[in-house]
């Protein structure tokens, strides 16, 4: 935890990265650009912040900075979220008016990442079991401005693909439960690992929620993650998942600049990422993104294509392209 540093995502739907970066500066903190590398942001101390190496809209500040008092914070501007979580969105990239699922939502960050990339344009449908994760989630949304979701308090594994209501429903973002050994906490006191029954209870019920979003006829592209370092929860749940589906659904490479891919354990996992605070300094994590197989899907694409309004601010830019220019027309100047 003290070598991860803190990672602050910019909200989009109610300010732009250029202003958050002003308003640092403002607090006495000193602005380096964007990183060059893992080593320059290794080496981020005192009060001195970088655009990320890789994310448009995620400023990175020293290990354990803490905002939860700051003004951006409060006001939903800004919001804490790790790095390797904020992937999911970033690679499922729906575009602005689609409509999305966010299947096992709580806590609520990834969903209004979802809404930042969508625009507040579309739906979103998101679903948990938990009435008090759903509640917190609700007020973490408001202070966020998303407005166009549905919360529902819901077994996503008992919701109906065939339900007209999902019928437009083109992307699916998965975070399922999953055993948590990639949180850094976890990673540093060495906790026992799970035990074989318990990874495979979890993997079972990993694969039939995956096999589920797949069955939503109008789904194009799906992103699944894990906080979990265990090929258990990760390429084995793919894989297994892909060779039910035949050639319905394939593996797309996303990110090839990204340095950590899956583990070899079948031809094309290559494809999905891995994350460490070793090797990307982040939560250790894993995301693979599925596509339907057709014409849709014969672009050869690190990102899906996207139309060009979506461009403007970095969602379906090749990661690791230049920032966002600064726009002309500002969102709620922060102050």
């Amino acid at each position: 935890a003290q070598q991860v540093p803190r990672y602050v995502r910019v909200n989009t739907l109610k300010t732009c990265v250029d202003d958050v970066v002003d308003f640092f500066k403002r607090q006495g903190y000193a602005f380096l650009g964007k990183a060059g590398s893992v080593e320059e942001m290794k080496a981020l101390s005192g009060k001195k912040f970088l655009l990320d190496l890789h994310l448009p809209e995620l400023l990175v500040f020293p290990p354990q900075t803490d905002f939860h008092d700051n003004q951006l914070y409060t006001s939903g501007h800004i919001i804490l979220q790790d790095k390797a979580s904020c992937l999911p969105a970033f690679l499922l990239s729906p575009a602005a008016g689609s409509h999305v699922i966010d299947a096992c939502a709580a806590p609520g960050n990834k969903t209004s990442h979802l809404a930042a990339i969508l625009k507040n344009k579309g739906q979103i449908f998101a679903f948990d079991v938990d009435t008090k994760r759903l509640a917190t989630m609700n007020t973490m949304l408001m202070r966020a401005g998303v407005t166009s979701f549905k919360l529902a308090q819901q077994d996503f594994l008992t919701v109906d693909p065939h339900d007209p209501k999902y019928s437009k429903v083109t992307c699916i973002l998965l975070d399922p439960s999953c055993s948590g050994s990639g949180m850094v906490t976890r990673l540093l006191l060495e906790e026992a690992a799970p035990s074989v029954e318990r990874l495979q209870a979890l993997a079972g019920f990993q694969r039939k929620v995956l096999s589920h979003a797949l069955r939503f006829p109008a789904v194009q592209r799906l992103a699944y993650s894990t906080c979990s370092v265990h090929r258990e929860e990760n390429e084995d749940v793919v894989q297994a998942v892909l060779q039910e589906q035949g050639s319905a659904f394939r593996l797309v490479n996303v990110f090839p600049s990204w340095p950590c891919r899956g583990l070899a354990t079948f031809p094309g996992a290559e494809c999905c990422l891995r994350a460490s605070p070793a090797d990307t300094l982040t939560q250790g994590f894993f995301v693979a993104v599925l596509e339907r197989c057709g014409d849709e899907a014969a672009v050869p694409s690190s990102l899906p294509a996207a139309p060009e309004e979506s461009l403007q601010h970095g969602e379906g830019a090749e990661p690791g392209a230049a920032p966002p220019k600064k726009r002309r027309r500002k969102k709620q100047q922060v102050k």
